[in-house]
């Protein structure tokens, strides 16, 4: 557990640096999801945290007296009691709730199973769902911002993708027989694996060596493919074999 929750706590300090550089003006300007500023995006973010530490700690029933059945309506619940706030009071629920996580997770073994909206996970894979989503949300903020942040001369940009994707390209692999479960198709027994580039030159790779099925790619464009920010006919990710194709198709890590 201790390098996926070092590098979920480096992803959410990252974001939270990249936030204090926003003016409050800012925090109203609209983001690539539709009906979303920044400020929505952070409550989203403070509320999800805050519900994630209150699911570890009281169990099942917790997630059962949500009454979610409309994910969409979920997940605007924190915005809407994002409404009115500040945005500093907004960073701080944001942290509270993040740090109680962590806090929690960091006494589990990466096996323990955690009760969640769609379903139980482990503790890892939890960890890194809650990575996934800092990430994925943490682009729409960076896109609402492009070109308002002057960076200095020696400073590294703070909307490169780090070597902690290689969580989230990890997640959107091992979710891919749900994802074709969700689409209605059936997962080949053979397996699919995920050949990719990241940063720094690094390869990850996913996936048994010998099946025939292969996609090959930069791991940011997987990975944005998987969160829904990115279309795969504006990328330069292949696919070898029929399932490969459609595992482009129907790829996404939530």
């Amino acid at each position: 557990m201790r390098e996926i929750l070092s590098d979920l706590v480096a992803e959410e300090q990252s974001l939270d640096q990249f936030l204090q550089r926003i003016h409050e003006r800012d925090w109203k300007l609209p983001t690539p999801a539709t009906g979303w500023s920044i400020m929505d995006t952070v409550c989203h973010l403070a509320y999800t945290e805050t519900f994630a530490a209150q699911a570890i700690s009281e169990g099942q029933a917790f997630v059962d007296a949500a009454d979610i059945t409309d994910i969409d309506e979920w997940t605007k619940r924190g915005v809407e009691q994002g409404r009115g706030k500040r945005y500093q009071e907004i960073i701080e629920w944001w942290r509270n709730g993040r740090a109680s996580v962590v806090d929690a997770l960091s006494r589990m073994d990466p096996k323990d199973r955690v009760p969640w909206v769609y379903s139980s996970a482990s503790a890892k894979a939890f960890a890194t769902l809650r990575l996934m989503e800092t990430w994925a949300h943490g682009l729409d903020i960076k896109a609402a911002m492009e070109g308002r942040i002057t960076l200095a001369e020696d400073e590294e940009d703070p909307t490169a993708d780090t070597p902690r994707i290689r969580h989230i390209a990890w997640l959107a692999h091992r979710l891919l027989p749900w994802a074709f479960s969700e689409a209605g198709e059936t997962y080949p027994e053979q397996g699919i694996r995920v050949e990719l580039m990241g940063p720094r030159y690094a390869r990850y790779v996913y996936g048994p060596d010998d099946t025939e099925q292969v996609i090959k790619g930069i791991a940011g464009e997987w990975c944005r493919v998987a969160v829904h920010r990115l279309d795969v006919a504006d990328t330069g990710l292949k696919a070898i074999g029929d399932d490969a194709e459609t595992a482009l198709q129907v790829v996404r890590a939530y």
